[in-house]
């Protein structure tokens, strides 16, 4: 497992950060984003969703626990998690969540601490921490990301984040 920490200067960088990881995402790829409320989860989704190619409008999908972004063919390329309102992993199995796993399409979820034992072990998870203009993202993932998230590291170093590898 690869660890990298860094730090957004503003909610444009964390989506910037987002649009680059959305350009170099596969279908089949979960996202996870834990963090406080207004850490930057939905504005990082914005980005993912722009970096994907997709122009639908993102929002939190805390009401409807997820929402289904489209490509210009109207076919789901994205599907935005929010499980904050589930109570335990099983709300996610019964209303069979799990399945979108296996649809072709990039899953983000957001507060993926409460469905922990339905992830699948290859993902990209990022926790932020932090309001305002300044937040902390830490990112891990598996080895096997490690060449997709060189990618990302050098379009977001010319932005000017930093990152620091504190590898496990």
């Amino acid at each position: 497992m690869t660890v990298w920490n860094t730090v957004s200067t503003s909610v444009e960088m964390t989506e910037k950060l987002g649009e680059a990881l959305g350009k170099v995402a596969e279908p089949g790829n979960v996202i996870t984003l834990d963090g406080d409320l207004g850490a930057g989860k939905t504005a990082f989704t914005r980005g993912l969703a722009r970096g994907m190619g997709l122009r639908s409008r993102v929002t939190s999908p805390t009401f409807t626990i997820v929402n289904e972004y489209n490509d210009e063919n109207g076919v789901p390329r994205l599907f935005h998690f929010d499980t904050y309102r589930l109570s335990c992993v099983d709300d996610f199995y019964d209303a069979g969540l799990d399945e979108y796993f296996e649809r072709d399409g990039v899953c983000a979820i957001e507060w993926s601490s409460v469905i922990e034992e339905a992830l699948p072990q290859e993902r990209i998870a990022l926790a932020i921490s932090g309001t305002g203009d300044e937040r902390t993202i830490q990112i891990s993932f598996p080895e096997a990301f490690l060449p997709k998230m060189e990618e990302v590291k050098g379009k977001m170093e010319k932005e000017g984040m930093c990152f620091e590898n504190i590898s496990l």
